[in-house]
């Protein structure tokens, strides 16, 4: 990461890991680097259609070269409108520090399964982007992919939609709403645990 630091431009993209999702106003506030341009979408308009590009003032400047630089959308007065009026949410709601403290209540909850589950190899993430890792074996750590399907669909007929990630698909990916609750947090926690358990004698 140092020599691309020196070496590239750096450019951010945060979507899954979006605005306040893990209780920072963006992802890679946790990386220690600052991206000279940053590409946000989705969240921006929580549903709705918007995107918005912020950069480095020398690299924003670059574009007033002349050539003309045009958006079909760009500036749209409905699509901004929405943009404030979510920010406005997270910032009276407090979403971001409820993500925090909401997504710490979850990952205190999760942790102790690599003790309680001999299928857990780790448990990591911050605010309510988190993953639980699923391995066959703690030395090899030989990926437990069809459990981790396993888990993923018994929980879908609990009610809980949570999804698989990594190279493997071996790890639980768990990114719930900004409205999650603490009560949500510890279903999330029981119903897990349980399905767990279950896992092994299937």
């Amino acid at each position: 990461m140092g020599a691309c630091r020196a070496a590239c431009r750096r450019l951010s993209g945060p979507v899954q890991a979006r605005r306040s999702r893990r209780g920072r106003e963006v992802a890679f506030d946790a990386q220690g680097v600052v991206p000279d341009m940053v590409v946000m979408g989705k969240p921006l308009g929580n549903g709705h259609p918007l995107g918005a590009v912020v950069a480095k003032r020398e690299i924003a400047e670059a574009f007033a070269n002349g050539m003309e630089y045009f958006s079909t959308f760009g500036g749209n007065q409905v699509s901004c409108a929405i943009g404030l009026a979510v920010l406005d949410v997270v910032r009276d709601e407090q979403l971001q520090p409820r993500a925090l403290r909401v997504g710490q209540a979850l990952l205190d909850g999760l942790r102790p399964f690599v003790a309680r589950h001999r299928l857990v190899g780790d448990v990591r993430g911050s605010g309510l982007f988190l993953g639980v890792e699923l391995v066959r074996d703690r030395e090899s750590l030989e990926p437990a992919d069809s459990e981790a399907s396993y888990v993923v669909n018994r929980m879908r007929e609990e009610g809980i939609l949570v999804g698989t990630d990594g190279p493997y698909h071996n790890v639980v990916k768990i990114r719930p709403p900004m409205a999650f609750s603490e009560d949500n947090a510890d279903r999330l926690v029981e119903v897990f645990d349980r399905i767990l358990a279950e896992s092994l004698r299937v």
